[in-house]
Order: structure tokens, then sequence, then C-alpha cells
């Protein structure tokens, strides 16, 4: 596959910059020429012109410590209300702490509108921060206004790019209108109002491409490859009135951004330091595919391969009649007859679906199956994800199939229903509404299969473990990598678990001190019946800082049982480690 294309806004400065900080005070106002720099010199905002327009002028923010041919804008200001090189502008703070865009002739070309009460100090400044984020604080830090609330055509690693709030539509990125003109283009990416569950893009207000289709749990998302080092990790949020949607990058690099570019198409770049340059590692849609139902009636594009490709959906065949509506059916739907469904994984599911709520998945099946009409359904059982309310999401779809991908990215399994002859049945992997009995046998038979998996693979494990402590004691001595400590001795070491003998507590039991026969000292802890985090701060940590938890926590057991001269003892109900 080909290094993908995407436009590159070439950029024309037409002031000799003077390095700032990353403050914007009432005392401080930037001119052209003047720049706020991030604190690690990740990103800059000043003003700048585009190419091929060398009059007019903008507040933008663009990557600032990377080749000056890729510092990429990736907000603006004043977007549609440009300054002239005729009537420079000036940003400043205002004595009701907004931040305003004036030229020179006293015109306002963009401001912004904070929640500062008349009656609170306007001593108001601004900062950038490394994140590419424009902050404005009140005195006492509270932020009042933040252009992560406000995106243009880019998302960054760490923005909560709010789809909905109470149920309606308020975030939408809008690309430029043409590669060297940042105002408002006719393309717009948010989130589809009519059904509230799919994220697309739109031409002006004709439907475009539906990017992705959320599948209803609190917290989802998927992962998509960054650079040589990193990857990307797409997060979608629901707490009840808000809907939003956050990308981070695993090694927290900010070189990454979502872009909805001129011509429509949605893409992943990363900054790659060996060729500096920016390189597209994932666009919707991508060489034509993808764009709106661009497959036809019962066709999918597929991602899955080294270039996408339109196939037909299994059962189906392209239509010889008009080979651009798309597919038809090899046989032709009769109803009283079998059912017969088809599970096709890793499938973006089409559109124009039905959403049926408090469903179990046999429901789910029975609502398809059981209506002539029905053409399809998909499912998905959300109470491991924490969600809110309705635990369940059921779609079942009636006529015609639409707009369908299948990619390695995210996906779920589509159940299309097919005909009853061994022709369409052939090399299909099918899904058979059997009677209720008959689903009762065949799932005590697997539970009985899985059960005895299960305690052959302890008993393996145990004999492997009395095993290698034999082979320790024929050795004629015990094992210095992993002694072994049995419980009773545990019990002897802390003095029958003495509270005299305890150095803390936590949230998951009790550590003690405790005496070893060869007299090591040793730190205990062993796990309390009602061990748990409180589950009511679950909320309190967002994705990014339960990811750095977990590496740190990867990090720690690595030192712990590699790097550590200290050994580490297990047991099943108590752990037990030397202390220095």
């Amino acid at each position: 596959m080909g290094m993908p294309c995407f436009p590159i806004f070439i950029l024309l400065f037409l002031f000799p910059f003077s390095k700032s900080d990353d403050q914007l005070t009432q005392g401080k106002p930037l001119s052209p020429g003047d720049l706020l720099v991030s604190k690690d010199g990740v990103f800059a905002l000043g003003f700048f012109s585009p190419a091929n327009s060398n009059r007019s002028l903008y507040v933008g923010i663009w990557f600032y410590n990377i080749p000056e041919s890729s510092r990429a804008i990736v907000w603006v200001a004043n977007r549609d209300s440009p300054a002239t090189t005729a009537s420079p502008a000036t940003l400043a703070i205002s004595v009701k702490s907004d931040l305003v865009l004036s030229d020179s002739e006293g015109r306002m070309l963009w401001m912004t509108k904070n929640n500062i009460t008349a009656d609170e100090d306007a001593r108001a400044s601004a900062v950038l921060l490394d994140t590419g984020n424009l902050v404005l604080r009140s005195p006492n830090g509270t932020v009042v206004w933040q252009s992560f609330d406000h995106p243009t055509d880019t998302i960054f690693p760490g923005m909560r790019f709010l789809l909905s709030y109470k149920g309606r539509v308020v975030g939408r990125l809008v690309a430029w209108k043409g590669p060297d003109d940042p105002s408002v283009g006719d393309f717009s990416f948010g989130l589809d109002p009519d059904l509230g569950m799919q994220m697309v893009t739109w031409n002006g207000a004709k439907l475009y491409c539906r990017i992705s289709v959320w599948n209803g749990a609190s917290v989802s998302g998927g992962t998509y490859p960054g650079n040589n080092s990193s990857v990307v990790y797409q997060t979608i949020v629901n707490t009840g009135d808000r809907f939003y949607l956050m990308y981070s990058v695993s090694d927290d690099s900010p070189y990454a951004r979502i872009m909805l570019d001129y011509t429509g198409t949605m893409r992943l770049l990363t900054w790659n330091s060996y060729s500096s340059s920016w390189i597209a590692t994932s666009e919707r849609p991508s060489g034509g595919y993808g764009v709106y139902g661009s497959c036809g009636l019962f066709g999918y594009s597929d991602f899955t391969g080294a270039t996408p490709t339109c196939e037909c959906l299994d059962g189906f065949e392209p239509d010889p009649m008009n080979s651009s509506r798309g597919c038809r059916r090899v046989e032709a739907l009769k109803c009283g007859s079998k059912n017969h469904f088809l599970r096709l994984s890793g499938m973006k599911v089409p559109d124009r679906f039905l959403h049926i709520r408090n469903r179990s998945f046999d429901q789910c099946a029975a609502e398809c199956s059981g209506n002539c009409s029905c053409t399809a359904y998909a499912y998905a059982n959300l109470s491991s994800a924490g969600t809110l309310g309705d635990q369940t999401r059921c779609l079942v779809w009636t006529g015609e199939l639409v707009d369908t991908w299948k990619t390695n990215n995210y996906g779920e399994n589509l159940y299309i229903r097919l005909g009853d002859s061994p022709a369409v049945q052939k090399n299909s992997n099918l899904v058979k509404i059997v009677p209720p009995v008959v689903a009762c046998l065949l799932l005590l038979t697997c539970i009985a299969i899985v059960w005895k998996w299960v305690r052959r693979k302890k008993e393996i494990k145990k004999k492997l473990m009395l095993r290698y402590l034999g082979a320790s004691s024929d050795l004629g001595g015990k094992n210095s990598d992993f002694p072994f400590v049995s419980f009773e001795d545990i019990v002897a070491a802390k003095d029958n678990f003495s509270d005299s003998n305890m150095l803390g507590m936590g949230g998951f039991g009790k550590v003690y001190k405790g005496i070893l026969e060869d007299d090591k000292e040793v730190a205990i802890k062993r796990l309390g019946s009602g061990s748990g985090q409180d589950n009511t701060r679950k909320d309190v940590l967002d994705w990014m800082t339960r990811f750095k938890i977990i590496k740190g926590v990867a990090r720690g057991l690595l030192y712990l049982h590699q790097d550590s001269r200290l050994t580490i003892i297990h047991k099943q109900a108590t752990s037990c480690w030397t202390m220095k």
C-alpha cells in the first residue's frame, strides 16, 4: 500500500517572529510577529497568512518544534473574519476578561464569551499548554474558556470532543474551505442527530460518510496504529448527560491529531521523526471506498486488506442488471421457511436500523426471526462495561442493507437472514434458531467440557509445582530463587496475625511485620474478606489517568519479579515480601 497523500497547508508568515512565553495578560497583547510558545515548545500561537492569500491575517495554533514546512495549523480563531495587512490586528484580554481580536481601526473580528460574572476580579490571563489548548483563566485559576471546547477541524490527544449534551448535538468539526482557505468549508463531522448512535461526516446537509457506530456502552473504544513506537486509542464516553469522543497516544506523544480536511476525509495523522513528515495511518473514506452507500445495496466496503474493495455480503452476488446498484440475493427469502442467519464478524453495521431496548440476545434474535420483513440484527451485552440504565443494545433492520463496512480496528457481529437452500448455506457460518430444549442440552454439554478442561489444567499446574519443589529438595537444599514457605510458617512469623505486629492497612487488607526461621525480617499482607476499592469513586479517574496507573503497575511488577534482589512469595490468600 502506497503512502497516503493528503494536503499540507503551506503557510506564509509575513512578520519576523519574536519568541514570547506561554502567557498572555491584559498588559501584554499579541501583535503580528509575536508568539505564544507552550512551555516545552510543542505548540505556538500567533498570526499567519495562507500562501495564496498574503493580505489576510489569521490567529492560529500550530505545531512549533518541527520543520517549518510541516507546521500544520490545528486551530483558527477568526476563520471567517480575517484581518488584513493594511489594518493589522491585535489579540488582547479585555477589561471583561474576554479574548478579543480587533484591527487597527477598532473593528472587532473575534472574541470569546467567558462565564466570569461582573462582580468578579477581571484580571484574567491566557496560557498556551503543551497539549495545544489555549486556556483563559480567572485570577483564582478557574478555567473560564478554552480552545478545546471550540475546535475547528482538528481533535488533539486528551481533548474531550463533546458530541452531545442532554441529548442535543453540540460539537462539530468543520473543515477548511480549501487548501489555503481557513474559512468554514462544506464538510463537517459530528453525531447523527436522527439516530444519536453514529458519528458521521456531512457534505453540506447531505450524509457523506458514516465514520463509526457507537455500541451503547458507557465507555468503549478501539485502537489504531500510530508511528513506529506508539498506538492511538479512541475512546467514546457516555456519562448520561454528556457524550464525548477522546483520543490518547500510548507514549503520551502530543504529535498526533484527527483532522477533517477540505475534501471531506477524516484522517488520523502521526508525526514520523525519521522521515520528518506527517503519516496518515487511518483515513475514511479511502480512495472513494467508505463514501456513504458507495458499494451499493447488500454490499460492503472491505478495509481489512492492503487496499479497500467492494464486496457482496455472503449469500449475495453482484447485480448483473445494474452493478452500480450493488448486490442481489442468491435466493429470495420466503416467509414461513426455516430461519437461517449468517454471522459476519468485524462489521460496522448498516445504516437505517431500529434500536430496540431491554432485550436479551435470544429476544433480539426472536424479534428478527419472527418478522418476515426483518433482514438482519446485531446485539451487544453491555453489563460488563458499566453502562447506565439499559445494559443491552438490540438493532434490527428491515428491507435493504446499505453502507456496511468490514474493518480490523473495530466492529461487531452482524447476523443477516439468508435462504434455506444448500447453495446458500455452503461455506457459510450459519446460525440456526434452535428449539429451547436442544439449546439447553448443547449448553450443558459445553459447560461440562469446559469444567473438565479447567480441572485438568489445575491438576497439571499442581503436578508441575510439586515436581519443581521436589527437584529443589533432591538437589540437597532449598531453592535459592524461590524458597518454599508454608502458610504455617507465615502464621508463626507474625504471631498469628497479632495486631501488635500490624504495620498498616489499605483497600485490600492488612500488612504485618514478621520474622522467618532464618531471622529474615519480612512484611506480609493478608487480603481481607471485604477487600476492594470504593465503587462510588470509579468516575473520578479518566482514561488517561487509568492508563498511566496500569503502566506504572506493570513497571513495578517487572521490577519486583525481575530486577529486585528481594524475593516475592505469592500465596492464594496472603502475599509476602522481604523487607530491607
